[in-house]
């Protein structure tokens, strides 16, 4: 009976929600069911908030159902927005329609917003204050980050221009976010020894776009632990450690009962876990990042002391890090309680090679060098997270096919929130905002820091002082959008369109066609430098700007590229820039860009046309 109340109101509330009078036996036969039965149907999914807001109009029954705090409006909010669900507790007092209405609100000013950018900053980087409207919006910021993520997570291979622009707010907003509570981090006082959560932040600010925390990376770190007081049970029952509460900071201090958690530690990291430095892929920025250290089982020697360490205090192991030159370590004190203790005293833990247990003159042998006694001391967080970003710096600069040095860029940002007098830094900073062509008014404000504080880079600062001051005035002078027409007769040479996947004949890499010039219009040094005047046609010939699945952007020769037969995705950051859409042969321009060549889509079309069908049709 009651599964038949159910079904047969079912139907009744979808009418009710679209009459705007109601027959007053169906309403009689709705308000007459139990209200768990009415509630379970009102959130059974298959009502809008719009027919939620409706049915609550027609009878107070039905109205106090619907009440804004009830059950009915937060699963509303739960189908609608299911990842916010995480920040509201159980126990507290929400007013769900009220939430409901605000995060509605701030997706449609949060759309509002990406749809503007590609109009805006086409032409440019996003400049620094390009996401001052983002900041400005009213309302809990979690709620924008979610709109972001919605538009990222859309389905297909539609919308790429909005999920480009979604994903540098969403970047831009939660660096923001990171780089604050890192500040706040690193004012606490010394003895804060959480170089766990230091650790964290800087994965997290290089990896803003994936969900990390710190309560997940201590989850997984706490169970390992688990691991370990298992293996631990075995050698000693009684073991105090295995006593231990979680987040208990307590530490045991014989010596033996030290050493049985070490041996435990190490069988279950090495042997039971195949944790292992990553000997093969050392210069690999992922060693670094906690949470891919737990998921990969490797890292480098500084990422996977961090690990070791937590583990060993959470079972009462009083281990330090030592900021040892070329290998970090841990160290593992043997002298009593009290007494004055020189480097001798301790044993030297080398997490990277399988948790081995060092003398001092081992250390040495590790590096191959005699090192200085204060080499040998422990260093607090502070000096810890700096010499995890010093690593990041120093791939950055390596970095070779990332042409937006993002590593770079992001390990900039991090060193300079820790030390923000850094004269050498600022100036790296500086001058690689100039060479990428951004911010030049963040340069300027990084020039005059750079001037206070060190009046001996005169001769530097002033040579970017000029160009960046020249560069600001080359962009006020632009005029327009330059619109090129293949129908134009000096464009006549020009074979391929802007969309087209290509490939390249001789380095055979697949790309995308993002622009196009009758001739080449690089400088001399250019043309020079890449051999154009090898070429049979030279720099006579059409040029295209091309977007390389590498994620490299070159300018190619048209006697150099010709159509890929086999079309796919060009797996490349910049394409959402460009295009909105991927059709499965070829991209199409978004607005902004077709602007730009208002006659290539159509060319296009031919193209496809004639190339892929007719390849079609001799398959068949």
């Amino acid at each position: 009976m009651a599964a038949a109340a159910v079904d047969s109101a079912m139907e009744v509330v979808p009418a009710l929600a679209e009459e705007a009078a109601p027959d007053t036996a169906g309403l009689s036969c709705l308000v007459n069911l139990p209200g768990e039965v009415l509630e379970y149907i009102l959130c059974s999914g298959s009502l809008t908030a719009a027919d939620i807001g409706r049915v609550s109009s027609t009878c107070r029954r039905l109205r106090e159902l619907c009440q804004s705090s009830g059950k009915v409006w937060k699963e509303q909010f739960r189908v609608r927005w299911p990842s916010l669900m995480k920040h509201y507790s159980p126990t507290d007092y929400v007013n769900w329609l009220e939430e409901y209405k605000v995060r509605q609100k701030a997706g449609l000013e949060a759309r509002k917003i990406v749809a503007s950018f590609s109009k805006r900053f086409f032409s440019e980087h996003v400049p620094c204050n390009g996401f001052s409207d983002i900041e400005n919006l009213e309302g809990p910021e979690i709620f924008f980050e979610d709109e972001l993520v919605c538009i990222l997570n859309m389905e297909g291979r539609k919308a790429l221009t909005w999920k480009y622009y979604a994903k540098k707010i969403l970047y831009y907003l939660r660096q923001q976010k990171i780089l604050n509570n890192l500040k706040a981090f690193l004012q606490q006082p010394d003895d804060y020894e959480s170089y766990l959560e230091g650790a964290v932040y800087i994965d997290q600010y290089c990896n803003p776009l994936s969900d990390i925390s710190l309560k997940d990376i201590q989850a997984q770190i706490d169970s390992i632990v688990e691991l370990v007081c298992k293996t631990l049970r075995g050698i000693n029952s009684r073991h105090p450690s295995l006593a231990f509460k979680a987040g208990e900071s307590s530490m045991i201090m014989e010596i033996e009962l030290q050493s049985q958690v070490l041996d435990a530690i190490n069988y279950v990291l090495y042997d039971q876990l195949k944790f292992k430095g990553n000997r093969m892929d050392y210069y690999n920025a992922l060693n670094l990042y906690m949470h891919q250290v737990l998921i990969r089982r490797t890292g480098i020697p500084i990422s996977m002391s961090l690990l070791y360490l937590t583990i060993a205090r959470q079972l009462g192991v009083p281990l330090e890090p030592v900021n040892f030159p070329s290998h970090f370590l841990l160290r593992w004190c043997q002298g009593a309680e009290g007494a004055t203790l020189d480097i001798f005293d301790y044993i030297y833990i080398d997490a990277f090679g399988k948790g081995k247990q060092l003398t001092v003159k081992e250390c040495e042998y590790l590096i191959g060098q005699h090192v200085t006694a204060a080499l040998y001391g422990v260093v607090n967080v502070k000096k810890v997270l700096q010499r995890m970003v010093g690593n990041l710096l120093s791939l950055g600069k390596r970095e070779g096919i990332d042409q937006s040095y993002q590593l770079l860029r992001d390990s900039l940002d991090l060193y300079l929130a820790m030390y923000p007098d850094q004269v050498q830094l600022l100036l790296l900073q500086a001058r690689l905002y100039f060479h990428l062509g951004i911010w030049p008014e963040k340069v300027l404000d990084i020039l005059q820091h750079i001037q206070t504080l060190d009046p001996g880079q005169h001769g530097a600062v002033g040579y970017l002082v000029q160009h960046t001051l020249e560069h600001i005035e080359r962009k006020k002078e632009e005029v327009g959008v330059e619109v090129k027409l293949r129908s134009d007769e000096k464009h006549r040479d020009v074979c391929y369109s802007i969309g087209l996947i290509m490939k390249h004949k001789r380095y055979g890499y697949n790309c995308v066609i993002y622009g196009w010039d009758p001739t080449c219009m690089m400088g001399h040094e250019w043309i020079r430098n890449m051999n154009v005047h090898s070429l049979p046609h030279g720099h006579h010939q059409p040029f295209y700007n091309v977007l390389v699945e590498d994620g490299s952007c070159r300018y190619a020769a048209q006697e150099n590229l010709e159509y890929n037969v086999e079309p796919q995705e060009i797996s490349h950051p910049d394409v959402g820039r460009y295009f909105s859409e991927f059709t499965g042969t070829h991209y199409i321009p978004n607005a902004e860009l077709e602007v730009r060549y208002p006659e290539d889509l159509e060319f296009v079309y031919e193209t496809v046309q004639n190339i892929y069908s007719a390849k079609k049709e001799n398959i068949e």
